[in-house]
């Protein structure tokens, strides 16, 4: 169900504003990286050596490296589409949980190609710390959607040239994510994986929570960051039992209660549904008294404290 961040009976519609990625595009559940050699001028050889133009390129391959493969030059091959382009799909459950990462396009196995500082998903690149000469390319896995699962909307500032959407969810870029004004009040939709984000608005550069969402969490700076939660339903089933008098669910999400989340009986075992954020949960099934972790999962760990917990993983 989409998450709405106020209060109030205003009208949704319109279209919502980004700044144009380059790179990649999200499909559905896959993302697709694309490389087109029109969009870049130099490339550098590999340990920061000669920068070289496009023109004087002869291009037999393209790899995506990124933060997401540990920068290797060899996993993710990108297949020719044209002369000048190539692409490479991968599923969004292969970025495990985090929800942005730096990469960039590496040619023949030695030159990387270096964005245009002028593009809205590139920034510095940094070492320990420091500031490196050159730039990545910036991915993020929120991405603008009308029917995206959290709205966020801020009344008022009717008078503002710029509001900015920013959070953990893009590591609070205070260019990406442009809100769109609408009658009233600025809007914008994202389509956000399971999980708890922290948020601000930029208003012509001034950062601000949102007023209208009493929960926040206070920052580094002294000041509050709002906060949402993303959840996704996530089923749970024991079969048989025909005989117990009572199931109850029990984890790391209702921290381990023995009473409240009772199971329901069907003909064939027990059923309960949950909305979870993402990330690891631990679970068992408590049966009349008796707990027991579920039989028809593997995916078990130890608790620190000698027990072993069935685990769900939520993406």
């Amino acid at each position: 169900m989409k998450r709405i961040l106020i209060y109030s009976f205003l009208l949704l519609s319109g279209y919502l504003v980004l700044a144009q990625q380059k790179g990649y595009r999200i499909e559905g559940d896959e993302v697709v990286f694309t490389f087109d050699r029109k969009d870049y001028a130099l490339a550098r050889e590999d340990g920061f050596g000669e920068v070289v133009g496009f023109d004087d390129l002869d291009i037999n391959s393209v790899a995506v490296a990124g933060e997401f493969n540990n920068w290797s030059f060899y996993q993710w091959k990108m297949i020719k589409v044209d002369k000048d382009r190539y692409e490479l799909r991968k599923k969004l459950s292969d970025f495990d949980y985090q929800f942005s990462w730096e990469f960039k396009y590496v040619i023949n196995n030695f030159f990387w190609a270096e964005p245009r500082k002028t593009d809205a998903n590139v920034t510095r690149a940094f070492k320990d710390g420091y500031p490196l000469p050159v730039y990545n390319l910036m991915m993020y896995t929120a991405r603008p959607d009308e029917d995206g699962n959290a709205t966020f909307r801020l009344r008022g500032h009717s008078n503002a040239g710029k509001v900015i959407l920013a959070g953990s969810f893009n590591k609070w870029d205070e260019h990406v994510f442009q809100m769109q004004k609408k009658e009233g009040y600025w809007e914008m939709s994202l389509q956000l994986p399971p999980g708890e984000y922290e948020y601000k608005f930029i208003i012509d550069g001034e950062w601000t929570e949102d007023l209208d969402n009493p929960y926040k969490v206070l920052n580094e700076f002294g000041g509050y960051n709002s906060v949402i939660q993303i959840t996704r339903k996530v089923p749970f089933f024991l079969r048989g039992f025909p005989d117990a008098q009572r199931v109850t669910l029990s984890g790391s999400f209702n921290d381990w209660a023995t009473e409240g989340h009772y199971m329901l009986r069907t003909s064939n075992g027990w059923v309960d549904t949950l909305a979870l954020v993402g990330g690891k949960h631990h679970y068992k099934f408590i049966v009349d008294g008796e707990w027991m972790v579920d039989p028809e999962n593997s995916v078990r760990e130890y608790d620190g404290k000698g027990n072993i917990n069935s685990v769900c993983m939520v993406r």
